[in-house]
């Protein structure tokens, strides 16, 4: 893996803007390999005769654990190689492992799959924030990197439109199966298509730092990366809000489909999907978007507001999660799950941001892959399966919609956790804001 790098004058903002567009599609697919079984999972249980127990399992713990493991080597490789081509790779392993989920035939052989999904998309997110910061300075991280989240709701909403559209139509021959091979394929086209195009930018040009800067040794870098209060502040928030966030996006398929009779006809069901795929691209995508430019905008004033927006914005979601699972119909559902979509989609950027500018420079793909480590082991490690277990435990007493309702109104816990953490971290910010800015400014 060669380092060719692309110095400063040929960066322009166009090529910027297209780089940055570029992942941000890789990482909608990202997010569509990722939660697709939540999705298709009612199908899925159907076809091999899984558990809720099992299913969360699919949803949660297999996939996170070996995404977080083997996130670590491969944050390091892109700390020292070449961030192109590790993209490029880990997004065709990724897409190849998708495919080979759509051959499964029992949860032995779908449970080896997702984790070699998981193993794919380790490589993903890491070297794509480290790229962007060497493309942005540290003013405008918070709003390239609420860009690059983006891939979360369109990824979402087009898993959505894509399962709406094939699987709504009993006539065209599509099942869960043919389209996760799909999906496969396509995602190993764009790995060839931007391992071609995008060129590797010089670490570190954002701060124009002395190549001193780059080479502190990785224990002292990483000692100093985990050392500072707010940057931990901020990685349990975005872990303990999407905990919450990634149990109610696994499970709300399971709970809608038997919950309302008019859906389980072709045609409900497909609106349904295209409901979900709107709110998930537009309402959950323009909460991203506004996150990260509300909390640029405001950071001029203090970068404490890094910290308080996510804080807020959070303790928002509390509610609207609860009520959501307790309305009587699937059009309030949907309705008040949309506002809940907003304020979720609003500290992804903030908090992205801060893994970013925090770290050395040395250390940049580690430290989202360290946050990316706590977030993925208590969200989508625990979010998805602990909904999986309890809906186990409720439903023999309570029938399965009305057993997912419970277990949810429980996850949601882990959003007030969320709040406080972020509250921390804005306390602790200023201070560790400038520290950071002196050490990768002077080297």
């Amino acid at each position: 893996m060669t380092d060719k790098t692309v110095s400063p004058p040929l960066m322009s903002k166009g090529y910027r803007i297209f780089v940055l567009l570029l992942l941000t599609l890789i990482y909608a697919f990202n997010f569509i390999d990722r939660q697709i079984i939540g999705i298709l999972s009612p199908f899925i249980q159907a076809d091999l005769g899984l558990t809720n127990s099992q299913l969360g399992l699919l949803k949660g713990f297999l996939f996170a654990l070996f995404y977080t493991v083997i996130g670590l080597p491969i944050a390091w490789l892109a700390d020292r190689y070449s961030r192109v081509n590790i993209v490029g790779i880990s997004l065709a392993v990724w897409s190849g492992f998708t495919a080979l989920t759509g051959m499964a035939n029992s949860f032995l052989t779908i449970g080896l799959a997702r984790m070699g999904v998981g193993v794919g998309e380790a490589g993903g997110s890491p070297p794509s924030h480290s790229l962007i910061s060497d493309m942005y300075p540290k003013e405008e991280r918070a709003g390239a990197l609420a860009i690059y989240s983006l891939g979360i709701p369109l990824g979402l909403g087009f898993a959505y439109f894509m399962t709406g559209f094939l699987l709504g139509n009993p006539n065209n021959g599509m099942n869960w199966r043919t389209l996760l091979i799909a999906l496969g394929v396509s995602g190993i086209v764009l790995a060839i298509i931007f391992r071609i195009i995008v060129r590797e930018p010089r670490r570190g040009q954002q701060e124009k730092v002395d190549e001193s800067a780059i080479k502190i040794p990785f224990g002292t870098a990483l000692k100093t990366l985990l050392s500072i209060p707010s940057w931990w502040a901020m990685c349990l928030g975005i872990a303990a809000g999407s905990f919450t966030a990634y149990a109610v996006s696994a499970w709300q398929i399971d709970y809608l489909l038997p919950f309302d009779s008019a859906m389980k006809t072709p045609v409900g069901f497909q609106n349904m999907m295209y409901i979900l795929a709107g709110t998930n691209c537009f309402i959950y995508g323009l909460g991203t978007w506004f996150g990260g430019w509300l909390t640029q905008w405001l950071a001029t004033r203090s970068v404490a507001y890094y910290g308080l927006v996510p804080a807020v914005s959070i303790l928002i979601c509390l509610p609207l999660c609860i009520w959501a699972f307790w309305v009587p119909s699937t059009l309030m559902h949907l309705a008040i799950g949309g506002s809940l979509l907003f304020f979720l989609g609003m500290y992804l950027g903030p908090s992205f941001a801060i893994a970013q500018t925090l770290a050395p420079i040395n250390m940049r793909a580690m430290s989202t892959a360290i946050f990316f480590l706590v977030l993925n082991l208590i969200a989508l490690g625990g979010g998805p399966t602990t909904v999986g277990f309890l809906a186990d435990v409720f439903e023999p007493d309570h029938g399965k919609v009305h057993a997912i309702r419970l277990s949810i109104t429980i996850v949601t816990a882990g959003l007030v956790l969320s709040s406080l953490c972020f509250l921390v971290a804005a306390k602790c910010l200023p201070k560790d804001w400038a520290e950071a800015q002196a050490r990768n400014e002077t080297g």
